[in-house]
């Protein structure tokens, strides 16, 4: 196991004044034994920079090392990591067997211990009873989890995964994040996940990154990072639905935005500090339901559950929001601000 450390990642393509610049120098620490969840939406620059610590794209400026050891200039292979990629890259004409056998074959190891590693790593994955099987015989839950095996039968220094629950469908999606789960807590290998999904994001990772062209804009722990969204970015990106930022209500200054999230709104009668607002529609969403309300001009999800009194679409209701559970973000920039006022 390993730390891996990215110091002033900068990545561009191209060169002079046409270049084209994706990654902005980018820093953060991975713990030896960690799970961190890289996050962010399509071209952010998560599967870039994952790439650079696979080795598999050039730096353009920066260090990264992997368990104190600069790779910048070190080829792909002996970086000592395991890739799980979303596509699950399986030779369609090898057994299960051979397919998480082939790499150490490669590098010569011997037959026992090949034997050995597949039997452990199949008996972690369940694949036991598969081991005789080509891909094609296989549902994609199962080639996800001999790729996840092709990997661990490396016993890498640390294991890097490029969005591979993207093609599978939202129950496998749902179990194969506790299978991943469940072979961090076994192995404890240092990891670093790539997901456009916040809610892969915040199940998994121990420690979350959250991506936005390029630029790291926050990071910390899933708790963290929804509590205390360090930007309006981080705010309307973590959390489904996304937290409410409202330019013109009353509780905010001019030149702030007013965050407050859907579940700490509550609707109420007769309150002199409540808002007015209307419904416009309602999502049910099995033991609770979200409101979507209009504030004046603005939009603002209401989320209730079975308990409440459901409003009528057309009604107009009054709600107010818990006031420790207020956010301010700069108008501007959009970052938070240390105003942290209780009402």
């Amino acid at each position: 196991m390993a730390s891996i450390r990215l110091s002033n990642i900068v990545k561009r393509y191209g060169f002079g004044a046409k270049a084209n610049q994706v990654i902005h120098g980018v820093s953060a620490e991975i713990n030896d034994g960690e799970f961190v969840v890289i996050v962010g939406p399509s071209g952010c620059g998560k599967s870039t920079l994952l790439r650079m610590v696979a080795g598999l794209e050039a730096i353009t400026e920066g260090e990264i090392s992997i368990g104190g050891k600069v790779v910048n200039k070190i080829e792909p292979a002996q970086r000592d990591i395991a890739m799980v990629f979303q596509n699950y890259a399986l030779y369609p004409h090898m057994s299960v067997f051979e397919n998480m056998a082939y790499g150490l074959k490669i590098a010569k190891v011997p037959p026992d211990q090949i034997r050995a590693r597949v039997d452990k790593a199949a008996k972690i994955l369940e694949l036991g009873a598969l081991l005789e099987r080509r891909p094609g015989q296989l549902s994609g839950g199962q080639r996800q989890r001999v790729a996840m095996g092709r990997a661990i039968v490396r016993e890498p220094q640390a294991f890097l995964f490029d969005e591979p629950l993207s093609n599978l469908d939202a129950k496998l999606r749902v179990q194969t994040r506790l299978e991943i789960q469940k072979l961090h807590r076994d192995l404890g290998i240092t990891s670093l996940f790539v997901t456009h999904d916040q809610v892969e994001a915040m199940t998994l990772a121990q420690r979350m990154i959250v991506m936005n062209a390029g630029h790291i804009e926050q990071m910390g722990t899933p708790e963290e990072v929804y509590a205390k969204p360090a930007s309006t970015f981080v705010a309307s990106f973590i959390g489904s639905p996304p937290m409410n930022l409202l330019k013109h209500a009353s509780l905010a200054k001019p030149g702030q935005i007013l965050g407050i999230r859907p579940e700490h709104l509550r609707i109420v009668s007769g309150s002199s500090d409540a808002w007015q607002v209307q419904v416009e529609s309602i999502e049910m969403l099995g033991a609770e339901r979200l409101l979507y309300t209009r504030l004046n001009d603005e939009s603002l999800i209401v989320r209730i559950d079975e308990a409440d009194r459901v409003p009528a679409i057309g009604d107009r209701i009054e709600v107010v929001p818990r006031p420790d559970r207020l956010h301010y973000f700069d108008a501007t920039s959009g970052k938070r601000t240390p105003d942290e006022r209780k009402v």
